[in-house]
């Protein structure tokens, strides 16, 4: 069996640049990836605040640019999802589907998913009308008409994309401004296509074959009414992916990994990068920094091992 010196859990910004730094320190490196690299960032429509691209640059794109470096400098990547780690001698243990692998360090950069609104025809329907992924699905609603769920920076990047298919976009916030940045809100604000639900919240989603009405809450007068949209795009905030490690390094109160500014966790041996971390700002920029940052203390923490 071989011995990796790093292995990534992660195949998103954070986890790719960690690859990219790593490999090409001549450290043996495995990065594991259950679906396709690029994380969330790869079902981004048009990122256009990363450095070096005056235009934007493509979210797939830029995520198979930095995948085919980490392949160059000699990333080993596989397609399998990591099921338990265990601590032992010097190296850690980790089970796969695909398998055990060993490994002297652990950089975590499993990321972080949409949260759920946990409202009644939100499972029935998911797939049927309800998406997280306007990039992914936007396509299928050209010509219909749709809600876009959320305030922040994501929910109006995507309600501007699916512009480019629906008749109507329809934001529902439950607050009565935005909290995306200006520019953003301004386009928003100006689009002819798009409509704004101050103060208001979903309550039900229904539907037959798919969603055909939502029912739509006054969050002041308390106050309800149907909307209806063929489709429902949901962006009210992220969650970690950090169930793998529960028990095994601290964490926040909300589930994100507690590391210090060199990506150390509490378990020595084991780093952290990306939105799996518990930081103040979760953008790809910073988490290609949180990857090369984890992979340069991953080389010195096998060095300090190799002098003992």
């Amino acid at each position: 069996m071989s011995l990796y010196d790093v292995t990534i859990i992660g195949g998103g910004p954070a986890g790719l640049a960690a690859g990219i730094y790593s490999a090409r320190a001549a450290l043996k490196t495995l990065l594991l990836e259950k679906g396709m690299p690029g994380g969330l960032a790869a079902s981004t429509e048009f990122i256009e605040n990363y450095p070096g691209f005056a235009e934007g640059v493509g979210g797939p794109e830029l995520m198979m640019q930095m995948d085919a470096q980490a392949r160059r400098f000699g990333t080993e990547v596989q397609s399998a999802t990591a099921e338990r780690i265990e601590a032992g001698e010097g190296c850690f243990t980790i089970h796969t589907d695909e398998g055990v692998i060993t490994t002297k360090t652990i950089i975590l950069a499993t990321g972080a998913q949409s949260k759920k609104l946990n409202i009644p025809g939100e499972e029935e329907f998911h797939g049927r009308g309800v998406s997280y992924c306007a990039t992914c699905d936007g396509a299928f609603f050209r010509d219909k008409e749709v809600a876009v769920i959320g305030g922040g920076n994501s929910a109006i990047e995507e309600a501007l994309y699916l512009t480019k298919f629906a008749s109507k976009v329809h934001i529902l916030h439950r607050r009565g401004e935005l909290r995306a940045t200006k520019i953003l809100q301004q386009r928003a604000l100006e689009h002819e296509k798009i409509v704004m639900h101050w103060n208001s919240v979903v309550e039900s989603i229904s539907g037959q074959a798919t969603v055909n009405e939502i029912t739509v809450k006054d969050v002041r007068s308390e106050e309800t009414k149907p909307l209806a949209v063929q489709g429902i795009f949901i962006y009210v905030g992220t969650q970690p992916v950090s169930a793998l490690v529960t028990g095994l390094i601290k964490l926040d109160e909300r589930g994100y990994i507690i590391t210090d500014e060199n990506m150390h966790t509490s378990q020595p041996g084991i780093f952290a990068a990306g939105d799996i971390r518990q930081k103040f700002l979760r953008q790809v920029v910073t988490a290609v920094a949180d990857g090369a940052i984890a992979a340069v203390t991953a080389e010195k923490y096998i060095e300090d091992l190799q002098k003992k």
